[in-house]
């Protein structure tokens, strides 16, 4: 199985050429460096870069994240390890509601400041494209504020930014007990004007016994759909809600968690050719215990994607690298497919065919690590990050210095 993984194929002594935002030829280093491979560009290199024997990965997708937020949540996690639930955390007024407060609270300067700074360690561990998500403000106001600087990172910081209109993220408090009048308010209000602006690339939803039914989600796809706005959805992360299968059903570029999802949804996922989206890091921080089903996924052919959930309250991770590792050891990924879930089909799960793979035409993003093998890059907690990003064609160097 893990040589089936498309995207993955190793090229010893390999080499590859740029010009300006575009890869035009990849192979082996004599091919490419050869003069024929020049001649049908009918130019000259300007700059060689020796990588010394590095492995050159494409740029890294991390494609799902909630990065935008005021405030923390060290107290919840103080409850978890006395034993109080991510469920009960929930009804008692913490968990999103509590980010919910902090971040309606923040200035667009406050927000962008902290986000800037999770970004940039992403940035320098290999990250070239990056999806964020809204769901903390939960008002027209606060979510547009929470797209707008989402939108903005990218012209900070070295990073092509695909945000998603997350409204249908939690109930807020002044519509408990009015959940139905909420998703009015999403549907009626909210989107429509998000997609008027152009701030949103696709619009996720958290189905699930603590946020919203499948009806309710269906009403937001819906909506989504009239407006040409592809979905994604968070789906069967605590119990088996049939999201996956909702999912499926309106094409989903993405349905993201899965823990709970059966064989059912597993096959919808395949013939929809939605891509599942997991995130080992609020596996572990939740400490749960029901894996995703990686054998159901690897024997229906669904692409699996890996990415850091980034969020405040259930995985306060901004490193893709260390996801590597967990997708490994705890869902019990091969090397190869943990490395697949960060390029090729992480970028499927945005939508976006121009990167992910090493390719002529592909955007020139990529990342050369001091790793000789795919599992030299995954075995390790706490891999060095790389020693050279590149992103559209422009070096950032160097990586671990972007602020």
């Amino acid at each position: 199985m893990a040589d089936k993984v498309p995207g993955t194929e190793v090229i010893e002594e390999g080499a590859l050429l740029t010009d300006g935002e575009e890869i035009v030829a990849v192979g082996r280093r004599v091919d490419i460096l050869s003069h024929s491979a020049l001649a049908r560009r009918d130019k000259e290199v300007d700059e060689a870069v020796d990588c010394a024997g590095g492995l050159l990965l494409p740029g890294l997708i991390d494609c799902h994240t909630h990065l935008v937020f005021g405030g923390d949540r060290s107290r919840e996690f103080e409850q978890r390890l006395e034993g109080v639930s991510y469920q009960e955390i929930s009804r008692q007024g913490g968990g999103i509601r509590s980010t919910v407060a902090a971040t309606r609270e923040s200035s667009e300067q406050e927000l962008r400041s902290s986000a800037s700074g999770r970004v940039s360690r992403m940035c320098a561990n290999g990250v070239t494209t990056l999806e964020v998500k809204s769901g903390y403000g939960l008002t027209l106001k606060d979510e547009e504020k929470m797209l707008s600087v989402a939108r903005s990172l990218s012209e900070r910081l070295p990073v092509s930014i695909h945000t998603t209109f997350l409204g249908a993220h939690a109930i807020p408090e002044e519509f408990h007990e009015k959940s139905d009048d909420y998703i009015q308010l999403v549907c009626e209000e909210m989107l429509p004007s998000v997609a008027k602006q152009q701030l949103a690339d696709s619009v996720d939803a958290f189905c699930e016994n603590i946020a919203f039914t499948n009806q309710q989600v269906r009403q937001v796809f819906e909506k989504a759909r009239e407006l040409s706005l592809p979905v994604r959805l968070h789906a069967d992360q605590l119990t088996n809600s049939g999201g996956a299968g909702l999912a499926a059903e309106f094409g989903a570029l993405s349905a993201d968690h899965l823990e709970y999802t059966d064989e059912a949804g597993v096959k919808a996922l395949a013939e929809s050719g939605t891509v599942a989206v997991l995130l080992p890091g609020a596996f572990y921080f939740l400490k749960e215990k029901q894996c995703p089903p990686v054998a159901l996924l690897r024997e229906h052919q669904v692409p699996m994607a890996l990415a850091t959930d980034c969020n405040p309250g259930s995985s306060p991770v901004d490193s893709l690298l260390l996801m590597l590792n967990m997708g490994c050891v705890m869902f019990g990924l091969t090397p190869r497919e943990a490395v697949a879930g960060v390029t090729v089909h992480a970028a499927k799960a945005l939508g976006l065919s121009d990167r992910g793979v090493l390719k002529p035409g592909s955007r020139a993003d990529f990342a050369v690590f001091d790793a000789a093998t795919l599992s030299h890059l995954c075995y390790p907690i706490g891999v060095e990050p790389p020693r050279m990003v590149v992103q559209a064609g422009c070096l950032m160097s160097p990586p671990h210095k972007l602020l």
